[in-house]
C-alpha cells in the first residue's frame, strides 16, 4: 500500500513549504518568535483535529512510557534540534539550510538496523544511496560571489544545519519508540507539540520575550507566514512524519523526508528567480531515480 512511504513524500512537500514560509518571517519577525509561534499555532491546529478524528481534545488516557519517549523526541527534535535549523534559515535561505540534513537517511537507516532490526533489499540500499547523494550534490555545490560576512554566515549556517540534523535523527528514533502499539500518530504529534510549547514560552517567559513574540503577531507580512508555516510544519508535517515512521522502515521514511532540497529547487527559480545550475538539475535527477526504485515492488 505505500502509507508511510506516500506519507514521507507528503512530509517532505511540507517541509519544503513550511521552509520557504519560515525562511521569509524569520527575516522580518526574528527566528525565535517563529520558533515560539509556530508551536503555539499547531497546537491549536491539532485540538481542533484531534477532537474531529479522536472525539477529545487531547491524549489524555497515553500511557506513562509514550509520555517519556515522545517528550525526550519532543526536545531533542522540535526544542533543540529546530531552533538550530531555523538559524539555519536566517542565515543561508530554506534550500541550504538543509545541506547536512541529507546525512539523517543513512545515520536513521543505521538506528533502525541497530535498534530496530530493520533489514533492506540490495535495490532499497541502491535507492537510498542514489537519493541522498543526489540531495547532497545540490546542497554542497560551491557557493559564489559571498562577501566576507556573508561566508561567515553560510559556514555558521551549515554548523547550524548540522546540530539540527543530529537532532532530527535522535527525534525519529525516540518518536519510533513513542508510537509502538499502534498508537495513533496524530495523538503522539499533539504530546510532542505540547512539550515543545511549554519549554519554547517558559523560556520566553523567563527571558521575558512574551510581550514581544505578540507584538511581531501585529506584523502584516510576518504573521500570515508564520501561520502557514505552523499549517505545513508542525501540524501537518509532523503528523505525517510519524505516520511515515509508523508504516515504513525508518530508513525508507527518513530518505523521503530528506527531499525537501530537491523539491526547493523549481520555486526558487520560479518565485526567487535564481537560477539552476546543470549540477542541480543533474542531482534532481539522481535523486528522483533513487525515489522511484523505493517505490519499485520488491522480490
Amino acid at each position: 500500500m505505500f502509507i508511510g512511504e506516500i506519507a514521507a513524500l507528503a512530509t517532505a512537500v511540507c517541509w519544503s513549504l513550511t521552509a520557504m514560509f519560515f525562511s521569509y518571517s524569520g527575516r522580518i519577525a526574528g527566528s525565535a518568535v517563529v520558533n515560539r509561534s509556530r508551536l503555539l499555532f499547531a497546537f491549536l491546529f491539532l485540538t481542533i483535529t484531534h477532537l474531529v478524528l479522536q472525539g477529545t481534545i487531547f491524549p489524555f488516557g497515553a500511557e506513562p512510557f509514550r509520555w517519556f519517549w515522545l517528550a525526550i523526541s519532543s526536545i531533542l527534535g522540535l526544542a533543540l534540534g529546530d531552533t538550530f535549523l531555523f538559524q539555519a534559515y536566517v542565515l543561508i535561505g530554506p534550500r541550504l539550510s538543509m545541506l547536512l540534513m541529507s546525512t539523517v537517511p543513512i545515520i536513521g537507516a543505521m538506528f533502525g538496523w541497530l535498534l530496530f532490526g530493520e533489514t533492506f533489499s540490495t535495490l532499497e540500499i541502491a535507492a537510498v544511496v542514489l537519493t541522498v547523494s543526489g540531495v547532497a550534490w545540490v546542497v554542497t555545490e560551491k557557493q559564489s560571489g559571498l562577501t566576507a560576512v556573508q561566508h561567515k554566515n553560510y559556514k555558521l549556517g551549515l554548523f547550524f544545519g548540522l546540530l539540527g540534523a543530529f537532532g532530527q535523527v535522535a527525534n525519529l528514533v525516540t518518536a519510533r519508540y513513542g508510537l509502538v502499539g499502534d498508537f495513533p500518530a496524530i495523538s503522539a504529534t499533539m504530546i510532542r507539540i505540547l512539550v515543545a510549547v511549554i519549554i519554547m514560552w517558559g523560556f520566553a517567559i523567563l527571558r521575558r520575550q512574551v510581550r514581544h513574540t505578540f507584538r511581531q503577531w501585529r506584523n502584516r507580512e510576518a504573521f500570515p507566514a508564520m501561520v502557514a508555516g505552523a499549517f505545513f510544519g508542525p501540524f501537518l508535517g509532523i503528523w505525517l512524519s510519524l505516520v511515515a515512521i509508523q508504516f515504513t522502515r525508518l530508513g525508507i521514511a527518513a530518505t523521503l523526508m530528506a527531499l525537501p532540497p530537491i523539491l526547493l529547487i523549481p520555486v526558487e527559480f520560479f518565485i526567487y528567480k535564481k537560477p539552476v545550475s546543470p549540477r542541480g538539475i543533474a542531482g534532481t535527477i539522481v535523486a528522483f531515480i533513487g525515489v522511484s526504485l523505493i517505490f519499485l515492488p520488491q522480490g
